[in-house]
């Protein structure tokens, strides 16, 4: 990997995503991979806060390890770093700041195998300059997808590239639409039962915005299924949590009942698929007694 960031060394107290190469009496020999893989070392007294037993279950050849900078020595190229230092927290934000690195990297080196130009190029012409300004250029990337100028505007790069640049953002960080559903049972027993689980079922729908609609389908009494497809999936699932809310009150209010036999989700194809399966399963049950009926009349 080249270099994620325009520094050639890391600043003391930052934390990096290191590769183990070799574990040594010393310590363990690592690359940094946000950094043109240049090398560092975690000694020995710097892997752990208790007593080794055995440095083979604390750290291993070819895995990545999250550790913070505590020295750095640009003239002879030391490099030492700590691994017990670095909390459960820390290790979470540098894997997702690793993750979105890794997305900008994938981004440049995609465009520039199609103009033709070295990667380090656009980390110069791009990464760096966006870095600086929106503190991360996945940051820039995903901001451009929906205010390009803003975004791009102070870089020097040529129409070309740039619009190579836009299309495979496009593809790569676009949010994809995703599918969310809930399943419950509402039952009602009350003289007006029936009307009352309508009532409560269109309570539900009436929770939908302009972005996220919201849709009840009858699987078979009492079983209905509420379904949205959107690209916010935090969003979507939050809005049917409170659609499933609103039906529980209204059917309540009543003198009904809700059970929730799936909470709201994202579902896959595959969840799909099983629910169309059962909805025709129902849907041939009841042609079937219909048939049957026709014929009795048919005898007589």
């Amino acid at each position: 990997m080249p270099r994620f960031y325009e520094n050639k060394y890391p600043e003391v107290d930052s934390l990096v995503m290191v590769q183990v190469q070799s574990i040594q009496d010393m310590g363990a020999y690592v690359t940094l991979l946000e950094y043109d893989n240049i090398e560092g070392m975690i000694l020995l007294s710097e892997l752990s806060r208790r007593r080794i037993r055995s440095v083979q279950k604390l750290i291993r050849v070819g895995r990545n390890e999250v550790v913070v900078v505590m020295r750095v020595d640009p003239d002879k190229g030391y490099i030492d770093l700590s691994k017990r230092r670095v909390s459960a927290e820390e290790v979470v934000k540098c894997e997702e700041q690793f993750e979105k690195g890794k997305s900008v990297d994938s981004i440049l080196t995609q465009v520039a195998k199609k103009r033709g130009v070295p990667v380090e190029e656009l980390y110069e012409k791009v990464a760096f300059p966006l870095h600086r300004q929106f503190g991360h250029a996945y940051e820039a990337f995903k901001l451009s997808i929906s205010e390009p100028d803003n975004v791009f505007s102070s870089l020097s790069i040529d129409a070309d590239t740039l619009a190579d640049l836009r299309a495979v953002i496009a593809r790569r960080l676009t949010p994809k639409p995703v599918k969310v559903r809930a399943d419950i049972e509402v039952k009602c027993f009350a003289y007006a039962g029936i009307e009352a689980i309508r009532n409560a079922l269109q309570a539900g729908e009436a929770v939908s915005t302009e972005d996220v609609q919201i849709k009840v389908k009858l699987v078979a009494p009492p079983l209905y299924v509420l379904s949205t497809t959107s690209t916010d999936k935090v969003a979507a699932v939050e809005l049917m949590e409170k659609a499933v809310e609103a039906i529980g009150e209204k059917i309540t209010q009543e003198k009904g009942d809700m059970t929730v036999k799936m909470k709201p989700k994202v579902v896959s194809e595959t969840d799909d698929a099983e629910l169309k399966a059962l909805m025709d399963q129902f849907a041939q049950a009841n042609t079937d007694v219909a048939g049957d009926d026709d014929s009795d009349e048919d005898d007589e």
